[in-house]
């Protein structure tokens, strides 16, 4: 939130509070929704991160004070609930949760050691509701409204099979039972269908079906909907039938009112995952509708000292289900250019959650997509998410509405020069080359990256920073930035010891001592000195010159300049050059023409020679010959795919160590593939190696291998 000043965060504050005012009467008063339940909770997601940055702008108003809406213009009578209705508030992955029972675990004063149990049940999306019963009769239902004041619906409910009339003997002088009215998926469906053969209104949903089945002024029509209902709490209470959350909600199951079948107590946080997993994998065939899982302290005297914040209890949060797909809108499309020239389009989209994440940005990958997708700005899009994949837009849920096509520009928005296509490719690249700005700094960025040369100290923002400064052209100017250190110093948040630091690294791979050709010597990354070859090569962002690819061309060459050379041949003609680039295994034409063309271009050969230097003159970096020995091993021959995470070395580690054993390091696993590694984590790939039937083993199987051929 640093980037906000007060005034924007208010701004965004009011209107955040009159965005969910707005959908909050839409969905609790009209029953009438016009944005997902994701769209909804990232916008109250933002409002707390705003007001938690911002707590001095905290509007009357606020989101964070308000329980569902309000009843206006109703046609059933208004009731106050003796005892409010309260919201919970939200927790979207296991480290939320884990704060969660750290913050109850602070605020009950509870050692680690010392027992805490939760229950855990699944949340069904349904209508609030509360059931007072006055000497075991049901006096009054009614619904949540804004927590305090709800609509009077005790003649709708004598409908509904699943709530007694009266309770049985022994109950409480007053008791408040609370739950959730909900219609299931397949009665749904039948509603749904008898309306279009009738013609008349469908439901968006069930909980939309529940709600309006429900608030019937006339409730001969509620008692032809399928309404059913489960408790999970109570209000006002004369007694209370237990000391736990587990003996009351059992002690209301026991007078007859359904609770949820997945109702538990867990005494550690590992049973509540275990529990949340198990219900998550049974969602798809439960026969309703669930959005995610509640916890609640066991101990009803835990439960009364945590007591409440503005509209939730302390004891409580719900732990929602990651949406992998959602619905919003495509609000703009900007054209980022990339290290390469590229120009990528990038959705900006109303905040959504999907997959557990606040999206607001979604990649449209080129121009043919965008054509395909047909979207436009104002379309209604639907975007799905799955694990770290970027965010995409699946479907145009409004291609028939009226809006101006998108135009895909034919000029760089960086430096405005030409942006074509090349015959056969769909990516449409700025013409400019390093005289474009975003070319430069991208690849700027990409030559100190991990991959590449991997300079500690100097990343993204600090590039940017000494660019604007002048400072930095090329490659070759990051190491004139010793001569820099007084400047570097008269900038903001810039300190002898960092200035030091960023020096030493970029001085640490002037000259290498540590190549990919021996791969075997396993080291972190910050002890990592010099830089091989295939690293610089592939550093200088050339078309289609991978990792892969750039050690292949080394392995062959030997050195940078009588790769140069042979390039330079190709140029000029030279067809015995030519086909001595396209022997090496893996090389096609594509990779020779982005070589010829890299070097056609007189600034990248500035570029080059500045850095690496030419057969008469010294550059800023030395680079030795590229040398790789391989050794006879169990997988010489073999094609090897490492995914998952792992754990004691790089992925890029972990390849260079295969290419040395004689194997060849794949990044996809097809039928030729010979050994998948996988690490915790693994996913598709493992999947896909399972039903080829591939040779599975963990990252201590691989290890084995190595450490035998050593």
């Amino acid at each position: 939130m640093t980037e906000l000043t007060e005034a924007e965060a208010a701004n965004e504050l009011m209107r955040l509070a009159r965005q969910i005012a707005k959908h909050d009467r839409l969905y609790h008063a009209e029953d009438a929704p016009k944005i997902t339940d994701q769209e909804y909770d990232a916008l109250v997601r933002r409002n707390a991160q705003l007001e938690e940055a911002f707590p001095q702008l905290v509007r009357d108003d606020s989101p964070s004070k308000n329980v569902g809406h309000q009843i206006a213009a109703s046609p059933l009578s208004k009731v106050a609930h003796e005892v409010r209705m309260m919201s919970l508030d939200n927790a979207f992955d296991d480290e939320e949760v884990k704060e969660f029972v750290a913050r109850v675990r602070r605020f009950l004063s509870l050692g680690e050691d010392e027992p805490i149990a939760f229950t855990a049940e699944d949340k069904i999306d349904g209508l609030s509701l509360s059931l007072r019963y006055e000497q075991g009769k049901l006096v009054r239902a009614a619904t949540r409204g804004d927590g305090q004041v709800g609509e009077d619906v005790t003649p709708n409910v004598a409908h509904i099979a699943d709530i007694p009339q009266q309770l049985p003997e022994g109950a409480p002088d007053v008791f408040e039972i609370r739950g959730e009215v909900y219609m299931e998926r397949a009665a749904f469906a039948e509603l749904n269908a008898k309306a279009e053969e009738a013609g008349t209104k469908t439901f968006a949903n069930p909980r939309n079906a529940a709600a309006g089945s429900l608030r019937q002024k006339d409730a001969s029509v509620t008692a032809q909907r399928p309404l059913r209902f489960w408790a999970h709490g109570w209000g006002a209470a004369s007694d209370v039938p237990g000391e736990t959350q587990v003996e009351v909600v059992r002690q209301i199951e026991a007078w007859g009112v359904p609770v949820s079948p997945l109702f538990t107590r867990c005494e550690m946080i590992e049973e509540m995952f275990a529990h949340y997993a198990n219900i998550a994998e049974q969602r798809p065939d439960l026969p309703y509708e669930i959005d995610g899982v509640v916890y609640k302290v066991d101990r009803l005297d835990f439960q009364q000292r945590l007591g409440f914040v503005a509209k939730a209890p302390r004891w409580a949060i719900a732990r929602k289900f990651p949406a992998e797909r959602a619905e919003t809108t495509l609000e703009s499309i900007d054209i980022q250019v990339g290290r390469t020239g590229k120009l990528t389009p990038v959705g900006r989209l109303a905040p959504v959650l999907v997959g557990g994440v606040t999206v607001t940005n979604v990649t449209l990958h080129n121009r043919d997509e965008i054509a395909r997708l047909g979207v436009r700005l104002g379309d209604r899009v639907l975007v799905q998410r799955a694990g770290d994949v970027i965010p995409q837009v699946v479907e145009n849920l409004t291609p028939d509405a009226k809006r101006d096509p998108f135009v895909f520009p034919d000029h760089c928005p960086e430096c405005g020069s030409e942006a074509v296509s090349e015959e056969g490719e769909v990516d449409v690249r700025c013409t400019g080359g390093l005289i474009c700005p975003a070319q430069r700094t991208e690849r700027l960025k990409h030559f100190v990256s991990r991959a590449a040369l991997d300079i500690d100290g100097l990343g993204e923002k600090t590039i940017d920073q000494f660019f604007a400064k002048g400072w930095l052209e090329s490659p070759a100017d990051i190491f004139r930035l010793k001569d820099r250190r007084e400047d570097i110093l008269a900038l903001d948040g810039w300190k002898e010891t960092s200035v030091a630091n960023l020096l030493k690294s970029i001085e640490a791979k002037r000259s290498p001592e540590l190549s990919l050709g021996d791969p075997l010597v396993v080291m972190d990354v910050g002890q990592r000195q010099g830089v091989s070859p295939d690293r610089a090569l592939f550093g200088l962002g050339i078309r289609h010159i991978g990792t892969v690819t750039a050690r292949d061309l080394l392995k062959h060459f030997g050195t940078m300049l009588e790769l140069r050379s042979a390039v330079d041949r190709v140029n000029f003609g030279d067809e015995s050059a030519k086909e001595d680039i396209l022997s090496i295994d893996g090389i096609g034409p594509a990779v020779v023409e982005a070589l010829c063309d890299f070097f056609h271009e007189p600034h990248n050969v500035e570029v080059w020679e500045d850095l690496i230097g030419t057969t008469d003159r010294k550059g800023e970096i030395v680079l030795p010959p590229m040398e790789f020995e391989t050794k006879e091993s169990p997988v010489s021959g073999k094609t090897v795919v490492f995914t998952g995470k792992l754990e004691t070395m790089s992925r890029d580690e972990a390849k260079a160590q295969a290419e040395r054993l004689g194997a060849k390091a794949s990044g996809s696993v097809s039928a030729k593939t010979d050994l998948l590694v996988a690490g915790p984590g693994a996913g598709s790939k493992l999947k896909k190696a399972a039903e080829l039937g591939i040779e599975v083993i963990d990252e201590a199987g691989w290890a084995e291998i190595v450490a035998a051929a050593s």
